[in-house]
């Protein structure tokens, strides 16, 4: 059957996604082991488990290397924080590396005093 309107072509949804995924992998970023398992490890110790341990550690290694500051003062710098704050400062380099649509949050719990406080004139 012959037709003389133009051919379509198909139009395939998935090509964006498939182009986005084929160029993924391309930068490779390589760290000294010694710097990998000191960072890990540190995370390990304060209760990541391990896979959590890893990537928290590989984008501390990548913002380090940017910032130009050495892995271990970081390390240091960060054996001083409590839990608390730790995850605080883990949750704030995450967001900077994920994507802008979605944060994660965490709850600063504001002190209350017990105690009421009133003006008495005698």
């Amino acid at each position: 059957m012959a037709t003389n309107l133009p051919t379509q072509t198909s139009i395939d949804s998935t090509q964006e996604v498939k182009q986005f995924f084929d160029k993924y992998y391309l930068n490779q970023i390589s760290f000294p082991s010694n710097q990998i398992d000191a960072v890990v490890g540190f995370f390990l110790q304060n209760g990541f488990d391990q896979e959590s341990a890893r990537s928290t550690g590989i984008v501390l290694l990548n913002q380090a290397r940017e910032d130009n500051v050495n892995v271990f003062e970081l390390i240091d710098t960060l054996k001083t924080l409590s839990d608390v704050q730790l995850s605080q400062v883990v949750a704030q380099i995450l967001n900077a590396y994920r994507e802008k649509i979605s944060v994660l949050g965490y709850r600063v719990s504001i002190s209350v005093d017990e105690y009421e406080s009133r003006n008495i004139l005698v």
